[in-house]
């Protein structure tokens, strides 16, 4: 009886403490609402996603994949961003991540002299394939049969020119295997570097390599972010993309003298660009663009151009005067 003349009372109190526990966490949430980073679907997205959606309808393109990231703000524009499509020479990128990360345990050194052979074995049998100049976009290399160049001068080749020479001779050096498994450890989870560049019977056999707009997104980021490999070696890799000599597709959509570390990639139907921009004054920003189904190159690259436009003048309020960029690959 004495017990339960004191029940109100314990009944009273436990509800005043949900009451104010309740409270709490509405405070709580409130904050975090108020303080997280805006996300994709926010009101200041819904603007530009529906600008770029447009401009992508108009282009003829079958499909669009888009990864925007601010690295000041951490906002995201993301459209069809997990669309896999063939990586064509994107996947150099992984490939140069690769060898710095060795370099950097010092597995491999960057001067270490690599002998320049253009047969390479297929990945489906083993039978042999050869590389010719005259379906590479580099020459330099191929002057140097029976010969020897660094790692670091194969590396700049297959970034700054692309050179599908240089980039089978790097793979064979650390196995496509192992460049697949570094982009999933920084992040990168649908990317697929299986073989060298012109393995015809690999291609024959649906054996490609492929990527989406957000892996590429990811591995720039950890780039620019100095978790790629060290940061000696991150801002090296930045500088190699700088130099990048094929420059009509995101350069050519942004002010003059904008700095841009980006490699691009072109295959039939396909054209892409994935790069770091450099904004005077502020924090950069990653853009990656691939396109799939435009049969003219000069037309993938305006599309290309006028994304990173709008993009552009969106993340930085900065009108875009295009650069005069005639050179794409």
């Amino acid at each position: 009886m004495r017990f339960s003349r004191f029940l109100p009372l314990a009944m009273a109190g436990a509800m005043v403490r949900i009451m104010v526990q309740t409270v709490i966490w509405i405070l709580v949430l409130t904050v975090v609402w108020v303080t997280a980073p805006p996300l994709l679907g926010a009101d200041e997205d819904r603007a530009i996603v529906p600008r770029l959606r447009e401009l992508i309808s108009g282009s003829g393109a079958e499909v669009v994949g888009l990864a925007v990231e601010d690295t000041g703000t951490g906002r995201q524009i993301l459209i069809d961003e997990r669309v896999s499509l063939h990586a064509a020479s994107t996947m150099k990128l992984p490939v140069m991540i690769e060898i710095f990360r060795r370099a950097d345990r010092r597995e491999m050194r960057l001067d270490q002299p690599v002998r320049i052979d253009d047969r390479f074995a297929s990945i489906v049998d083993g039978s042999e394939y050869r590389l010719t100049s005259d379906s590479d976009s580099d020459q330099l290399v191929y002057r140097r049969l029976g010969g020897s160049m660094t790692v670091i001068e194969l590396v700049e080749r297959m970034i700054v020119r692309s050179s599908n020479l240089a980039t089978n001779l790097l793979i064979a050096k650390v196995g496509a295997d192992k460049v697949t498994a570094t982009a999933r450890k920084l992040g990168a989870d649908a990317i697929q570097v299986r073989r060298g560049v012109e393995d015809t019977r690999a291609f024959q056999a649906g054996l490609n390599n492929t990527t989406t707009a957000l892996d590429l997104m990811v591995l720039l980021r950890a780039v620019a972010a100095n978790r790629a490999a060290s940061r000696k070696s991150c801002d090296q890799m930045i500088s190699i993309l700088a130099a990048q000599e094929f420059n009509s597709g995101i350069p050519a959509g942004l002010p003059p003298g904008t700095r841009v570390a980006h490699k691009t990639g072109e295959i039939t139907r396909h054209n892409h660009d994935a790069a770091i921009v450099f904004p005077p004054g502020r924090k950069p920003y990653i853009i990656v663009i691939l396109t799939r189904g435009i049969a003219e190159r000069e037309k993938s690259d305006r599309l290309i151009a006028s994304l990173a436009r709008e993009v552009h003048r969106e993340l930085t309020g900065a009108a875009s005067t295009p650069q005069s960029t005639p050179q794409s690959k």
